[in-house]
């Protein structure tokens, strides 16, 4: 990542490898940014299943990288490490953790980019790209679809580079690889 692409956002499907890409967007920076680096999860383990899915995530990162848990409150987790390197993984678990928790969903936004605003360091943002598939069959999940639609543009143009990643493997959208 060049010092010209200070803010990424990595889009992609559920499993198409862009929280590993994202990994190694980080991993690869030059001095003087080294580990250990800031990953910043919005995953909550509400289920055996999805507690294996972080301890799989976790191992896979490795000692390299300090987890710092930010299911609902991204922004001021973000804003504590806006001089060192940061991954936030993932945007679309943080937006249905907002909803779950009926926040305010502009206000938090609004707040994620201030804080944005003010990172003087790289980070890479994950996001889920939900609207592709078929339109869901009820108010909430169409309200969620829509509402990642507009926080992916939000974000999306903030960012001075967008990466799509499909079957592992990445396209800009925006910016240079």
């Amino acid at each position: 990542m060049s010092s010209a692409a200070n803010l990424t956002l990595v889009l992609g499907g559920a499993r198409s490898g862009k929280s590993r890409y994202a990994e190694s967007l980080i991993a690869a920076l030059p001095p003087p940014w080294q580990p250990p680096w800031t990953y910043l999860a919005t995953a909550e383990a509400g289920d055996a299943e999805m507690a294996a899915r972080i301890a799989a995530h976790r191992a896979r990162r490795g000692p390299q990288w300090r987890t710092v848990e930010a299911s609902r409150d991204l922004a001021t987790a973000l804003n504590l490490c806006r001089t060192a390197p940061v991954l936030v993984d993932c945007l679309t678990l943080w937006l249905s953790n907002l909803m779950l928790a009926d926040a305010d969903i502009d206000a938090e936004i609004d707040r994620l980019e201030r804080t944005l605003a003010s990172v003087r360091a790289p980070a890479v943002l994950v996001a889920n790209e939900v609207g592709s598939g078929i339109v869901p069959d009820n108010p909430l999940g169409r309200r969620f679809r829509d509402l990642q639609g507009l926080l992916n543009q939000r974000i999306a143009a903030r960012a001075d580079r967008v990466v799509l990643v499909v079957a592992g493997l990445p396209l800009a959208v925006k910016g240079m690889l």
